[in-house]
């Protein structure tokens, strides 16, 4: 039986619940049970739970939005009181939308501090929805919490160059994969359509249409022969191509990336792009999945142009990479065999959990 005797506590603070967002999830809600088995004890504060979220990320209902904002105080300062004995507090990107620091800096006083964020987010970024609200989700807060940390986690070398302006200690922690949970299944039969693939979120299928102009020459010159799927958002719909777009669901999501034969990432080439840590072309090449992004950001380092993956800069390279994967099947498994072996060596969980823990040691050593 494992003993608690002298465990560290470590408190996560985030927005959302556990498996809600990609963010937490690939970031530290998968090394929960590493840290646990080793000398921690771990909990997870979150503000949104799920009836509030249902009303938070919707139109309109702005009175009961506030409701909502005005409970985030009060569950806060409850926090506050019952909280007083914690070792490691873990920030993970924005932590409270409230566009303070106020509760953050109460905590790193009480404990080391440790904040992790994957995107450029001092960049303003905020929903349609809660166009009301953007004062909540201030981006130069995030300076502020770089600068009041011990240690920051950077998810690419391009948002630890932008942290180093502001605290001396930023180590470079990409964003993982459980590849026991990501694993490929058996392909499809040889008479059934080239899935052509794209996977995101409500807020990110704006990049999706950036491949508009190139899957609609593909399908003009390939018809029924290809089909294109959109995942993570279930009101998308475009006729022109033959897409309903399909909400994300942690329970069917492995199996519904599994049916891509092809999976593309693209991203427009500017500094809210660059800062991206590539999470849908590792999901995808995790799998298996021949994967096509764009050469930004953190992509460059993680394709291998040609070997493990694709990289394409303009609609002609587009085109031209997707019909290579389209009409040969050995290259399609080929590229996607060494695309997993990539994401196991270098971006899986396994190979990155005994350096995760280790900068949680080093902080209370």
């Amino acid at each position: 039986m494992e003993k608690h005797v002298n465990k560290k506590k470590a408190l996560f603070l985030t927005v959302h619940r556990k498996d809600r967002s990609p963010s937490q999830r690939f970031r530290f809600e998968q090394y929960i049970d590493f840290l646990e088995r080793n000398g921690f004890e771990c909990k997870h504060f979150y503000l949104i739970g799920e009836k509030e979220d249902k009303i938070f990320y919707s139109n309109g209902k702005f009175a009961h939005k506030v409701r909502i904002v005005l409970g985030f105080y009060l569950k806060l300062f409850r926090l506050l009181r019952t909280e007083k004995h914690i070792d490691i507090c873990f920030i993970q990107r924005e932590a409270f939308v409230l566009g303070t620091t106020f509760f953050e800096r109460k905590f790193s006083k009480r404990a080391k501090m440790i904040f992790d964020f994957d995107d450029s987010i001092w960049l303003q970024n905020v929903s349609d929805a809660n166009k009301k609200f953007v004062f909540l989700k201030n981006a130069n807060k995030t300076v502020d919490l770089i600068r009041i940390s011990d240690l920051v986690f950077a998810g690419n070398q391009y948002l630890a160059d932008f942290a180093s302006k502001h605290n001396q200690n930023v180590v470079i922690v990409p964003t993982t994969i459980d590849t026991t949970e990501y694993s490929p299944v058996e392909g499809k039969k040889a008479n059934e359509k080239i899935t052509i693939g794209w996977s995101g979120s409500i807020t990110t299928i704006q990049h999706f249409n950036y491949a508009l102009p190139v899957l609609r020459k593909i399908k003009d010159k390939y018809g029924d022969r290809v089909e294109i799927k959109v995942i993570g958002d279930g009101n998308y719909v475009n006729k022109e191509l033959g897409i309903q777009g399909l909400p994300w669901r942690k329970e069917t999501e492995i199996e519904e990336l599994c049916s891509f034969d092809i999976g593309i990432m693209p991203l427009p080439d500017d500094e809210w792009a660059k800062g991206k840590c590539g999470l849908k072309g590792l999901q995808y090449m995790a799998l298996a999945i021949p994967t096509i992004m764009s050469p930004v950001g953190v992509n460059t380092e993680i394709i291998k142009d040609g070997e493990n993956g694709f990289l394409a800069a303009g609609e002609e390279e587009w085109i031209s990479k997707i019909s290579a994967l389209i009409e040969d099947k050995e290259l399609r498994e080929s590229m996607g065999s060494k695309g997993r072996e990539t994401v196991v060596n270098e971006f899986s969980v396994i190979a990155w959990e005994k350096e995760y823990l280790k900068h949680f040691q080093s902080l209370i050593a």
